[in-house]
């Protein structure tokens, strides 16, 4: 291949596909690595990742020139419309899979941890078990959450794209991921059914801590499916960047839900906290809006006066349960006591 002039034969870019796949379908076909394929193309000592994030318009402009592609098609297959704050998001690799979709090309849309569904199927992503959400959740149940994760897919894209906002995603993930109670082994509806003597067999796995999580106060339904030991996420943006398809889901339903109600959700998650995660959801929620963080002072105050209040109603009635059920005992065997 000639250093100057059109390339004989090119291959045109898929849907969504990104720049990295699309040279790495090309390379072969001239018998080159992906780093000596750029090389051709005019852009020596530059990485196919770094072009692919941040594409000048000048470097697609060679491209274009080199390939007889648009330049517009050029860009279209770059992350250029995405902050810098984003970069950490956009995996080399496709995250998850389409079940149609061949392996090449790999599209921006499985690079992104806040997609879910193939942009040119409209089917489900699969984990690396070939397992689904609708598998995991129940298709009436991921239903109902796939409504909130629209609105935080939304809000993720505005972010990315560096609209401003309200609340920043770093600021939702924080909250999601702060510890709101001490760490505490298994919960008995969390073990799996085991024999006696596999319980013996696994009492490390029954008394390891388990860090909890605000994140399963405000997605219930993923506390509920997910394996205890993989519940725990990362802090912060981390926990979007590094998650499982799972955990990116349950992350992604919390940000939906806390940005349609931050104040309900915080109180929520502060209602059953302990001393010390009440401290760190504070913390997280320090960054928020002063206008929010006043009503949720003003409406917690309330939640935990009405909340004290119930637990002594209910803890009376136990207690007026209790002696009625002393009266009638009493009563029944007073003639048996000597």
């Amino acid at each position: 291949m000639t250093a100057h002039g059109r390339l004989p034969v090119v291959y045109l870019p898929e849907a969504d596909e990104r720049l990295s796949s699309w040279a790495a379908r090309m390379a072969p076909f001239y018998a080159m690595t992906v780093s000596e394929f750029v090389a051709a193309l005019g852009l020596k000592g530059h990485e196919v990742f770094d072009l692919e994030w941040r594409l000048s318009e000048g470097q697609g402009a060679l491209i274009a020139a080199r390939t007889g592609l648009s330049p517009e098609a050029v860009q279209a297959m770059a992350f250029r419309e995405f902050g810098p704050q984003a970069r950490m998001m956009i995996a080399r690799k496709s995250r998850h899979y389409c079940p149609h979709c061949p392996e090449e090309p790999q599209r921006k849309s499985t690079a992104l941890p806040w997609r879910f569904r193939c942009p040119v199927h409209g089917v489900e992503f699969r984990d690396a078990t070939g397992e689904t959400l609708s598998d995991r959740f129940g298709s009436d149940r991921f239903k109902k959450l796939e409504r909130h994760a629209e609105a935080g897919v939304t809000y993720l894209d505005a972010w990315a794209r560096g609209a401003e906002q309200r609340m920043e995603a770093p600021e939702v993930l924080e909250v999601l991921t702060a510890r709101h109670r001490r760490a505490s082994p298994p919960n008995v509806w969390e073990q799996p059914r085991m024999s006696l003597k596999d319980r013996r067999d696994y009492q490390d796995f029954l008394t390891t801590p388990i860090l909890r999580q605000a994140l399963t106060i405000v997605v219930p339904e993923y506390d509920q499916v997910a394996p205890v030991l993989a519940k725990p996420v990362r802090p912060g943006l981390h926990a979007l960047a590094q998650g499982s398809l799972l955990q990116c889901f349950a992350l992604t339903v919390g940000i939906g839900r806390i940005i349609e109600d931050p104040v309900k959700w915080a109180i929520s998650v502060m209602l059953v906290s302990d001393a010390e995660g009440q401290g760190r959801v504070r913390q997280a929620i320090g960054p928020w809006p002063l206008s929010l963080r006043r009503s949720i002072s003003a409406r917690f105050w309330r939640a935990e006066r009405d909340e004290r209040a119930r637990q002594s109603a209910e803890k009376a009635a136990r207690q007026r349960q209790s002696h009625k059920y002393r009266l009638i005992q009493s009563h029944q065997y007073r003639s048996r006591i000597s």
